[in-house]
């Protein structure tokens, strides 16, 4: 299990790698050779603030979970309901069992590029995971849904976090709904 620092908002440059000591399926190489450290895994000295602040985030990731888990709840609804206020707009997933703070949607009878120029003065916005940005293909966790490619192309994934507020929320509404029915004006 791999896990990053700046994902909890912690210090970046820094994560955890947990192997499984017994029964291990997967066989690592080493990242960095030298001194051997972690058991072969990687060399070098750590570095200790990255590492504390790596600890003091998930400390506070923890005694937060329950309030913030809710209040990102409460504000991916909030963008929801204004959102399916649009025709054609799906919301993908289930609409239950889902991350508190990630909304993903996609629009029908638009082009997914136009729709992200549009998105991006105001907010951050994704079409797709970070791993695979740099892919053209639509989502296939989305085709796997059944959604046709078109659709799954004209996806996008909001992402709310610890620092967001419901103003926030609402300006990015209003914004996306005004460039979702432009573009889908002009078809």
């Amino acid at each position: 299990m791999s896990l990053t620092a700046h994902k909890v908002y912690g210090p970046k440059g820094i994560g955890a790698l947990y192997v499984r000591r017994r029964d291990r399926r997967v066989q690592l190489a080493p990242q960095q050779h030298g001194g051997g450290h972690e058991r072969g895994m990687r060399s070098g000295t750590l570095y200790t603030p990255q590492i504390v602040g790596f600890g003091k985030a998930v400390e506070i990731a923890l005694a937060e979970q329950t309030t913030e888990n809710q209040r990102l709840t409460q504000l991916r609804q909030r963008l929801w309901e204004q959102l399916s206020q649009v025709e054609g707009i799906h919301l993908n997933g289930n609409a239950e069992k889902r991350l508190a703070g990630n909304l993903s949607i996609s629009v029908e009878g638009v082009d997914g590029a136009a729709l992200l120029l549009g998105l991006q003065p105001v907010m951050a916005i994704s079409s797709g995971s970070a791993c695979s940005s740099a892919h053209t293909a639509p989502s296939y966790v989305l085709t796997a849904l059944g959604h046709p490619q078109q659709l799954a192309y004209a996806s996008i994934r909001f992402g709310i976090g610890r620092f967001n507020t419901e103003e926030e929320i609402d300006i990015v509404a209003k914004h996306a709904i005004a460039t979702i029915q432009s573009l889908q004006n002009k078809r």
